[in-house]
């Protein structure tokens, strides 16, 4: 595995959760020494027999090399590489937070550094077998999304988050897909079950004992296995799906919480998030 991408992307992160997969990895090494490496590790020694290398921007120029030298190196070894990526937004914010310099140095604004260092990038970007996007994970979700992608074959590479919320609070803003569920009846109506959440086994039978319940959840999981392999197939490693009722508390709970079963069904990692359900 070659890993690259941009500087402050998560690289380190992901470095060291293959380093925890029992892979063996270098951090930073040049791109000349590359083939030396790979020539070790086709000898077939038990500490080589897999191993994750990381190159970056603290090349400088020798990175312009690194085109070439995948493709020589791809007619003799079965090489990965892995762009670890990022939108501006989430760049800046991160070093605005860790208040680190970028590797291009104090002569250019971060902004200024993080363009000029994509621009560099892109053409090693182009060549990836695998672009992650970690602009909507955090640290603990970056290292679980690799351990799935990597070390499970049968799990597919994108991680959906099901988020629940009601609408009285507020429409998540990081949504990437917004369903509205103030169609199904409502348990809040219900006086045996209103003190209850869409968790709750008596709350879950009454709304799906009507059959628009049973019709919707169809639906839904169809678009999403339809829709989902597109996602990734445009290089989207992070998928937030949201499902809104009035409080937050029942029909949407109960949705995200059925949604999150269907997906991993599907073989997709997937996690659940009820935001408004204490409110």
């Amino acid at each position: 595995m070659i890993l690259t991408g941009l500087s402050g992307s998560g690289k380190s992160t992901v470095l060291k959760t293959f380093e925890d997969m029992g892979f063996y990895c270098v951090d930073n090494l040049p791109v000349e020494l590359i083939p030396i490496f790979a020539e070790l590790t086709a000898a077939g020694d038990a500490d080589f027999a897999r191993a994750a290398l990381l190159v970056d921007a603290r090349e400088g120029t020798q990175l312009e090399k690194l085109p070439l030298l995948l493709k020589l190196l791809r007619r003799n070894h079965p090489i990965a590489l892995v762009f670890i990526d990022a939108g501006e937004d989430a760049l800046l914010r991160r070093y605005s937070e860790t208040r680190r310099p970028h590797p291009f140095g104090k002569a250019l604004s971060v902004r200024e550094s993080l363009s000029h260092e994509r621009a560099l990038m892109e053409p090693i970007r182009k060549l990836a077998d695998v672009v992650i996007d970690t602009s909507k994970f955090n640290v603990h979700e970056l290292r679980n999304f690799i351990t799935q992608r990597f070390k499970n074959p049968e799990k597919r590479p994108i991680l959906v988050s099901v988020v629940s919320f009601g609408y009285k609070y507020g429409v998540p803003t990081d949504a990437d897909l917004v369903f509205d569920v103030r169609f199904l009846p409502n348990p809040h109506f219900v006086p045996a079950l209103r003190r209850f959440t869409g968790r709750d086994p008596k709350v879950r039978r009454y709304i799906k004992s009507f059959p628009q319940t049973g019709e919707f959840l169809r639906r839904i999981e169809g678009l999403l296995t339809y829709l989902i392999p597109h996602y990734i197939a445009e290089g989207k490693s992070y998928l937030t799906i949201a499902f809104g009722c009035t409080g937050g508390r029942h029909r949407s709970v109960m949705m995200g919480e059925s949604v999150k079963k269907a997906m991993e069904k599907h073989g997709y990692s997937a996690k659940v998030v009820h935001r408004d359900i204490e409110k």
